[in-house]
């Protein structure tokens, strides 16, 4: 007898009613009728998704733990239907050394509510080699932070080291140019105007369409596989899809705030919704209809206090919280027609878990991880930050009225949210 069946699930897009039985964590059996369990937790007719992965989230911990932490920050997470997040190396003390992300894995081993990955600093080549044998999700560059000469060094540095599972290594990139940024923030900060739309202007679109074609022609010198964060605009889109054309190995991956909002929205909510690359103008936004060229979503989930993002828009701290607002807005899109449900598994589940080399996750399959996510495709709600599990208590979605909502996470075969309630459970480093 197995340990668990979900009965009555509706399998998307097949629209099919199925039996999942689950053995120590695991997908066994996959069947049309009752499958014989110790417990049967059942779905009700409800659609029942793989969990969903977030390669792109920032737990502040350790070193900005009143922003938010690998606890509270994953019990979001469980929230709003995610069960494997990548936490980002931008930390104090960074994870760019072999002590540093050692430390980040005891720190989520002991914290996290669901599975993780680490992405690797890739600003000091000197410890790169001793990384990989920790294998990090992605090395992570911020182009907006480092000169062309220093680029081309970690690429080089990168382009010897071994991925995972005998694949090559993936360079994470946030996609701006250095020198454009600068030289645009510079000419807007001397007009003395803190209205927090000029932030817009400040870090143009030519900024991020620039460092991607530099990413590209580097990918391609150093015969490297890169994966370009956070997308904001149609024409970096299409660079990246003519540069798979091409035969570069790239991806890319598009976030819920730069596909459902414009720069209007500084007018609006100011430093809530100041974030890197910043909202895009309408005629240069990413649309629904583009999310065919994208090959993930990520919520890029960056908790600030509300002190922080009350200062003027130079001071205050570029990010959005999105783990818990990522899957209601994107189930909204469906209910509407605007996006179907293979679009959610491949650009939330399969895809991530693919490029990211993660091994029995993303798919409803036997043999797989029993990492669920139950939707609710009738409920609605409002999104009210006040009630997020994130310490980030704000958003520049609040107010939203949402249809289709996350009623149940499971990892690994146990349940972890049922109805906004988040329960203790231990997340495993996935890599391990």
């Amino acid at each position: 007898m197995l340990d668990i069946c979900l009965s009555n699930c509706k399998i998307v897009p097949e629209n099919m009613t199925r039996y999942v039985g689950v053995n120590n964590g695991k997908i066994v059996s996959i069947k049309s009728s009752p499958i014989a369990a110790e417990k049967t937790i059942d779905i009700d007719g409800k659609i029942l998704l793989p969990g969903l992965i977030d390669a792109h989230v920032h737990m502040r911990d350790p070193g900005f733990t009143y922003k938010e932490d690998f606890r509270t920050g994953t019990k979001a997470a469980a929230a709003g239907g995610f069960t494997t997040v990548i936490d980002m190396p931008n930390t104090k003390p960074p994870t760019n050394t072999v002590r540093a992300f050692r430390d980040k894995i005891k720190i989520a081993e002991r914290k996290s509510l669901v599975d993780f990955g680490l992405h690797a600093g890739a600003d000091e080549p000197k410890e790169i080699r001793e990384l990989a044998k920790l294998k990090p999700s992605s090395y992570k560059i911020f182009m907006d932070l480092l000169d062309d000469d220093h680029l081309m060094n970690l690429f080089d540095e990168i382009s010897n080291l071994p991925g995972i599972n005998g694949s090559k290594p993936i360079v994470s990139l946030h996609a701006e140019d250095k020198e454009i940024v600068n030289r645009y923030t510079q000419m807007e900060m001397s007009e003395e105007n803190l209205n927090p739309i000029i932030y817009a202007n400040a870090r143009p679109p030519l900024a991020e369409e620039v460092a991607i074609s530099k990413a590209i022609l580097m990918a391609n010198e150093y015969d490297l596989k890169i994966h370009i964060c956070h997308a904001s605009t149609k024409k970096s889109l299409n660079q990246i899809k003519r540069a798979k054309v091409d035969g570069c190995n790239i991806t890319s991956e598009i976030t819920p705030h730069h596909m459902f909002l414009d720069s209007s929205y500084l007018d609006r909510y100011g430093n809530f919704a100041k974030t890197n690359p910043p909202l895009r103008s309408r005629s240069d936004k990413i649309k629904l209809i583009d999310i065919y060229k994208a090959d993930t979503i990520g919520t890029d989930h960056a908790p600030h206090s509300i002190a922080e993002k009350e200062e003027n828009i130079w001071n205050a701290p570029p990010g959005i919280p999105g783990l818990e607002t990522a899957l209601p807005l994107i189930l909204t899109q469906v209910n509407r027609g605007k996006i179907s449900f293979a679009d959610v598994k491949r650009l939330l589940c399969e895809n991530p878990a693919e490029i990211f080399n993660i091994k029995n996750k993303g798919y409803i399959t036997e043999g797989m991880d029993a990492d669920f996510v139950v939707v609710d495709m009738k409920r609605e709600t409002i999104i009210n930050p006040d009630n997020f599990y994130s310490k980030a208590h704000y958003s520049p979605f609040k107010g939203e009225k949402v249809k289709g909502i996350p009623i149940m996470t499971i990892l690994r075969g146990k349940i972890v949210m049922e109805e906004a309630e988040v329960f203790e459970s231990q997340g495993k480093y996935v890599y391990s």
